[in-house]
């Protein structure tokens, strides 16, 4: 299944623009500020979270409009059966809350999940490696989510609930033993699914990149270094004895919002942070490479890649659009200019974009 018939309505600088004839490869073409990135940002909301700027949704409504967007886009199956018709979007008269809807009827943002795959890969995370363990976990919980749409639902759950007892433990008052255990279950149930989730996708990709030459890019190793206890009942046992501890620090200390993604370098045994910009971008691209590979079995997928051929010598951008071409992902690729594409431009269905909107070349 692949997207085809998308359309932006007074999102960001797109009024309203058709995107007809996608193919397995899209190349979205022109000047920096024309728009590009916002097309793959419209497509990014397709799965559940933020979108790949992780932006306020009033943020994403165009100025010209009534204060609300739509995206909406069309499922295609391969065997050409019945479409899916896929829209998310805000009105104007309920800001900040997102509206989904799948064949015209209300769904849940989780719920988009489990019909598209999407990952992407932008220049803002050029420095994923050298930025904080919560970006990192931030990202893993992104890819997680890709793989098993039940993720969002174990992270957002975990997050309440670590809030309530952080809540609890800054009270000048002792809290009710009682209420704190009540809270403890829920974040040992759901901080158990979410360590798991994080380590189960930490492992696959490993065994994808296990599989993938070594050049052009550098492969790296990846490990997850959990934050507490994985499993529920050990976990809920950490809480429970770390209370007095926690209760002097006035925050938990222990759990999944303490993990870290480990990233070195394989064949120099180099943590990923001490390398230079241009091996990390190797990295990032081998990683991405590796997900989109898992992303791909069992349901749609898509891979939105913002200017990621603007710094890639000709053999590794060749080798890039060689793999891309075999991922049995469609994928949406943008850049300044057509020629760096030159190998895929004859099998891609290319757009021109120019000020907010897109013209098939």
């Amino acid at each position: 299944m692949a997207l085809d018939r998308i359309t932006l309505s007074s999102f960001r600088n797109h009024v309203e623009t058709r995107l007809d004839g996608a193919r397995a490869l899209n190349l979205l073409v022109g000047e920096n500020g024309a728009g590009k990135t916002n097309v793959l940002e419209a497509l990014s909301l397709f799965a559940p979270g933020r979108g790949l700027r992780r932006a306020a949704l009033a943020d994403m409504a165009g100025q010209s409009g009534e204060g609300g967007f739509g995206v909406n886009a069309m499922l295609q199956p391969d065997d050409g059966g019945e479409p899916v018709k896929l829209g998310t979007g805000m009105h104007a008269q309920r800001p900040g809350r997102r509206v989904v809807q799948v064949n015209g009827a209300e769904a849940s943002a989780v719920g988009l999940g489990e019909w598209l795959a999407i990952g992407w890969l932008t220049p803002a995370m050029d420095r994923l490696f050298a930025e904080s363990a919560g970006t990192r976990r931030r990202y893993m919980d992104r890819l997680a989510v890709a793989i098993d749409p039940a993720h969002a639902r174990h992270a957002s759950r975990y997050e309440t609930a670590l809030r309530e007892r952080n809540k609890l433990l800054s009270d000048e008052q002792s809290p009710d033993p009682a209420w704190l255990d009540s809270i403890e279950m829920q974040m040992a149930a759901a901080g158990a699914a979410l360590a798991q989730g994080r380590a189960r996708l930490v492992g696959a990709l490993s065994q994808e990149l296990a599989a993938l030459p070594t050049e052009p890019f550098a492969r790296p190793a990846l490990s997850y270094r959990p934050g507490g206890a994985l499993g529920e009942d050990d976990f809920a046992a950490q809480l429970a004895e770390q209370r007095p501890r926690d209760r002097a620090a006035q925050r938990t200390l222990t759990g999944p919002h303490r993990d870290e993604l480990d990233v070195k370098m394989d064949s120099k045994d180099m943590p990923a942070a001490e390398c230079s910009t241009g091996e990390q971008k190797a990295m990032l691209i081998a990683i991405t490479l590796a997900h989109a590979a898992l992303a791909a079995r069992g349901r749609a997928s898509l891979l939105l890649l913002d200017e990621v051929a603007a710094h890639l010598d000709p053999v590794r951008r060749e080798a890039l659009l060689e793999r891309l071409r075999d991922s049995g992902t469609q994928v949406w690729l943008t850049g300044t200019e057509a020629a760096p594409f030159d190998d895929i431009l004859q099998e891609a269905a290319v757009w021109h974009v120019a000020d907010g909107a897109a013209v098939r070349m």
